[in-house]
């Protein structure tokens, strides 16, 4: 998966310069990635809408079975044990400065605040007005918010790893008789490959939006050394990882919960 790709391009051969289990916690707290970790619980509310179904459809007890696979502890736990093996020290100590200087606390508060906000359709609604006002304006934060969403994610891999989350879930939700599928993996893999460039450009827009929400009580200049900060070639290396551990952790959650979604008999509560 995404994560071998990433994993294997980044791996450090020698685990004596790998961080320990403190550092990486205490990383994870600087830089809001332990929110982000927990903010993943919330997206297993679209986990129904892939298979065409409501939330309601599985009945009470879905509620309690996502909260049982999305546990926070378990995502953490499985974050450190990637991150012990992948983080190396000048990485850890890069990204650690920079989101411990004053500006980096600010941003880290706006993030996590915006991460735990669970009706996510509010960030977008905001975040599209806000993006209008600016568009209209002829304002240049909307550059600066579209370097940052291509700082964030250099590598292009939310595409990928949008696809292979779905594409998982779907497999395992086939595999565990919760849905039937016209379609083998490979006419799966080809649907999704058509469906691209519509996914991208939602991406895209849903970024911009959760960005202009997310730091609209910052200035254009805190934004501009924001962004100069994530172009730097060892706070890329780190963001390729970071993206590729909360991409492996979501698909590994979805991929149980599908699996354990026949325990719910289908709008009957157990």
């Amino acid at each position: 998966g995404l994560l071998a790709l990433v994993l294997a391009s980044l791996l450090v051969p020698n685990n004596a310069s790998a961080a320990d289990r403190d550092r990486i916690e205490t990383f994870l707290q600087i830089t809001g990635f332990d929110v982000a970790l927990d903010s993943i619980a919330l997206s297993a509310g679209s986990a129904p809408d892939m298979l065409g179904m409501e939330p309601g459809d599985f009945g009470a007890a879905w509620v309690r079975l996502s909260h049982q696979v999305f546990d926070t502890e378990v995502m953490h736990d499985l974050a450190l044990q990637i991150l012990v093996e992948t983080l190396d020290e000048t990485a850890l100590a890069h990204a650690s400065s920079f989101y411990a200087s004053a500006l980096g606390q600010r941003l880290v508060a706006a993030e996590n605040a915006a991460h735990m906000i669970e009706e996510d359709d509010i960030v977008q609604q905001a975040g599209r007005r806000i993006v209008s006002g600016l568009v209209r304006d002829g304002s240049e934060r909307v550059g600066i918010l579209k370097r940052m969403g291509a700082a964030i994610d250099a590598s292009d891999t939310g595409i990928v790893a949008a696809q292979q989350i779905q594409l998982r879930f779907l497999m395992a939700a086939r595999d565990a008789g919760v849905i039937e599928l016209d379609l083998g993996e490979d006419g799966l893999r080809a649907l999704l490959k058509e469906q691209e460039s519509d996914l991208r450009l939602a991406l895209q827009a849903s970024s911009l939006a959760g960005s202009a929400y997310t730091y609209q009580e910052f200035s254009d200049q805190e934004l501009l050394d924001y962004v100069v900060a994530l172009e730097h070639p060892i706070m890329q290396t780190v963001y390729d990882l970071l993206n590729a551990v909360q991409y492996e952790i979501t698909a590994n959650r979805f991929e149980l919960l599908a699996s354990r979604l026949s325990e719910l008999a289908v709008g009957q509560d157990i």
